[in-house]
């Protein structure tokens, strides 16, 4: 007899000793998730916010805190139906910064508590790291525990962050406080750089534990403004990932600043409209840089691409070849095709792709088109469209959907 069935018997003949509990199935009871922003901040669980720097993530979970405490109005329109008390940590900004910006978003301050040291003797201050526990004791003692911000959530990790049996060990008190006491918690964390354009899940400083922990992500960026633009950029909030729900769309905001006191100001959002897509879709287009990786302005491709075709389809390969005459990148001019809305079909079984003129830049192409044959009539100036020998027009000659099959291809799969 091997040496593992003979230690399992000498386990089964013991008298005392500790032993694995099972719960049966069936007497496992099912509990609904408990929202306190329906669909976008659980009760009891673990939150991430991400984002790049300067996108106004704390100011977006301040801005979420004063609804907390006022039950005010989310972003969505629906109301706070647990009004309560908040509890703020924040190791980056004094708590006179973060008060005016509560005050700026409408708090009732009377509901908010920053954590602000641990009583005794030393006036030690607080980590999140070391002190969960005592944090738990005493918000424990608050009329209603609705909401707990740490900004950063790297912070309340005592070992190396990019770790993840490290970071799961050091984020256990964080989840348990929240479990126990049925209080949404919300960290507030960075992306990494140099990680555009993967999935903003991953985008995250640190360990993947950080997202996987968390049973809802948010990020947040800013749009890129044209070059020259005095407008103010807009910034995109969403969800990157949710194991409780829905794991997209969001709300795009503005950031403002309001006098709270004599000669002190505060940030607050001005949230917008509604977003629907996937944040890797929205990320994509909030991060794109108006001038392009080859230094060329999304102005002046647009412009090209439209001229290219605007007497009518093209092959890939010919736009292609005029965009390497032109200097552009052939990602650039793919880009600006999605922008644009461009067609591109596929010329029978063995053809290659043609590009035309989705049906809003055609229709408006045609009118001004009409309006310069007019103007030519008027001088005395005949004006008609090339043909071919057949007598129809370029605009006329794209593949139909019986002759071949209407569907766009990806950027890498397009033959040229």
């Amino acid at each position: 007899m091997s040496a593992v069935p003979k230690d399992l018997e000498r386990l089964r003949t013991a008298s005392a000793g500790p032993s694995v509990r099972l719960v049966r199935g069936d007497a496992v009871a099912l509990e609904p998730v408990r929202w306190l922003w329906p669909g976008f901040l659980p009760a009891g669980m673990l939150t991430i916010l991400g984002g790049a720097p300067g996108c106004g993530k704390t100011t977006i979970a301040l801005s979420l805190a004063a609804t907390v405490t006022r039950g005010g109005v989310w972003p969505d329109g629906s109301r706070c139906t647990q009004a309560g008390d908040v509890l703020v940590w924040s190791g980056e900004d004094g708590n006179s910064v973060t008060a005016a910006r509560l005050r700026a978003s409408g708090a009732d301050m009377r509901r908010v508590h920053f954590v602000d040291g641990i009583n005794g003797d030393d006036g030690e201050a607080f980590d999140p790291g070391r002190d969960m526990l005592l944090l738990e004791a005493t918000a424990e003692t608050l009329p209603a525990p609705r909401l707990l911000i740490l900004d950063p959530i790297v912070s309340a990790v005592t070992g190396d962050s990019h770790k993840g049996a490290e970071v799961r060990r050091s984020l256990q008190p964080v989840v348990t406080l929240g479990q126990r006491l049925g209080c949404a918690v919300l960290g507030i964390t960075h992306f990494s750089k140099g990680t555009g354009g993967r999935d903003p899940v991953e985008r995250v400083t640190g360990s993947i534990a950080f997202a996987a922990l968390a049973r809802l992500v948010l990020v947040a960026a800013k749009v890129k403004a044209e070059p020259g633009a005095d407008a103010e950029p807009r910034r995109v909030l969403m969800r990157a990932k949710s194991n409780i729900g829905p794991d997209d769309g969001g709300f795009s905001y503005a950031l403002e600043r309001v006098q709270v006191a004599p000669e002190v100001e505060g940030q607050r959002v001005s949230w917008l409209e509604v977003l629907q897509g996937t944040a890797r879709e929205l990320l994509t287009d909030a991060e794109a840089d108006p001038e392009n990786d080859d230094g060329t302005t999304t102005a002046g491709v647009d412009g090209f691409l439209r001229g290219l075709l605007a007497d009518g389809p093209a092959t890939a390969k010919t736009i292609k070849a005029d965009a390497d005459g032109a200097g552009y990148a052939w990602r650039t001019v793919q880009r600006a095709a999605h922008r644009l809305g461009i067609e591109r079909r596929k010329e029978g079984m063995s053809g290659g792709w043609v590009w035309a003129l989705g049906e809003p830049e055609s229709a408006r192409r045609r009118h001004e088109g009409a309006e310069g044959a007019e103007g030519a009539t008027c001088h005395g100036v005949a004006s008609s469209a090339p043909t071919n020998s057949e007598g129809a027009s370029p605009a006329h000659m794209a593949p139909s959907a019986s002759s071949a099959p209407s569907v766009a291809p990806s950027d890498d799969a397009e033959v040229l």
